[in-house]
């Protein structure tokens, strides 16, 4: 974990961090900075811990550090649970004492107050646009069977007879003058009708991704912040 000492940043930028105990298990989110009135260095971080009730514990800036999402204290979580209890906006010098006793600091000579009473963090709202998939309709493929009528022509063949007559001039002595027949078969062609299925085509669907650009429009509130006064 990337660690900076806190003295190298704004601490009243952080506040809403997490906030690790020493062996990085998470206490809770900082919610206010202690500053010493004269010097106006940082000595207390107060930490809204949310699973300890309402309780309010501070931890001392010496030993934190800075990490990459948040701060590390140099206590563990129980320590930290366990310290007295101050719910005032201003650390007397009675409440410093027992705090630096309670964490093993040396005592100091004066007391130390909130940042809340004498400065303001200003905030604005920032957006950011996700993308999520939603049903846009569907595309179907149906088959159905219609009829239609077909002709074709047929070229059929019948056989058909005809009388033929060749002439004779020849005796044909004693002739015995009886009945007789003679039959030819006839044939004709008639026309056989077979269907069978033929695969003509093959239609699938496919998708495609088509990218178009849409325009979201919002408001942002950005809080400003006036100087009044003496003040430069």
């Amino acid at each position: 974990m990337q660690q900076q000492e806190l003295n190298q940043v704004r601490l009243d930028e952080m506040r809403g961090a997490p906030v690790y105990d020493n062996a990085g298990e998470k206490i809770g989110k900082v919610e206010e900075i202690f500053y010493d009135h004269e010097s106006r260095r940082p000595e207390w971080i107060g930490i809204g811990t949310g699973f300890f009730g309402t309780k309010r514990v501070l931890v001392p800036v010496e030993g934190a550090q800075l990490a990459e999402d948040g701060l590390r204290v140099a206590f563990s979580k129980d320590h930290v649970k366990d310290s007295p209890d101050i719910d005032e906006d201003e650390i007397s010098q009675e409440c410093e004492s027992e705090l630096t006793q309670y964490y093993g600091l040396a005592q100091p000579q004066r007391s130390v107050s909130s940042d809340a009473d004498q400065a303001m963090t200003r905030s604005e709202e920032e957006i950011e646009v996700g993308k999520r998939d939603v049903d846009a309709g569907s595309a179907r493929l149906r088959k159905w069977v219609e009829t239609e009528p077909v002709e074709l022509d047929v070229e059929l063949h019948r056989e058909v007879a005809h009388v033929t007559r060749e002439p004779l001039n020849r005796p044909v002595g004693d002739h015995d003058f009886t009945e007789e027949e003679v039959e030819v078969p006839l044939h004709q062609e008639k026309p056989i009708v077979k269907k069978q299925a033929v695969a003509k085509e093959r239609i699938g669907l496919e998708k495609d991704v088509e990218t178009e650009t849409q325009t979201v429009r919002d408001e942002l509130r950005k809080e400003r912040v006036d100087v009044e006064g003496d003040a430069k």
